[in-house]
């Protein structure tokens, strides 16, 4: 187990990453902010589902879900069609408009990264990418592609 000093500085830094969601959020199109960027790119990666697997993958209330739906549908970026297994349920899929988006949100993020990290090596943003997934995946982020269920984590240990 790490030094309480180090979770200590890991509480600061991650209270200061809001400048990097900051700079994330500068980025986007003003007709795309970052629920609907959220929205998206969801979809993209898990493919077609129903607004409550939406609502549990963002970790937010299905309202706030409702509203981001309705923005990106009225935008044509996603189309809301019946579940043939439950008629009245949705299902929510991306249409070729929204992958331009996503396209188009991909090759803005990734520019402002190279030009942020352009001092870093390969070496370096790799093994941040592996932390920050092994640190989403000790929170059991529903989003981590290959979550842990609670059965197969090791014991916590409680100080004595």
């Amino acid at each position: 187990m790490a030094a309480q000093s180090l979770y200590e500085e890991l509480a600061r830094q991650l209270s200061a990453i809001g400048a990097v969601k900051r700079g994330l959020a500068r980025i986007l199109p003003p007709e795309c902010p970052a629920g609907s960027a959220a929205v998206l790119t969801l979809l993209e990666r898990h493919g077609e589902m129903r607004i409550s697997r939406l609502a549990e993958l963002l970790a937010v209330d299905m309202s706030v879900t409702s509203r981001h739906v309705a923005h990106v549908a009225q935008r044509g970026w996603i189309e809301r069609s019946a579940d043939p297994a439950d008629k009245r349920s949705r299902i929510l899929r991306l249409t070729p408009e929204g992958q331009t988006m996503i396209d188009d949100l991909g090759l803005r993020t990734t520019e402002m990264f190279a030009h942020t990290l352009k001092d870093w090596t390969d070496d370096e943003v790799g093994q941040l990418n592996t932390m920050l997934a092994r640190l989403r995946d000790s929170f059991g982020d529903c989003r981590a592609p290959h979550v842990r269920g609670p059965e197969t984590r090791p014991p916590t240990r409680t100080p004595a």
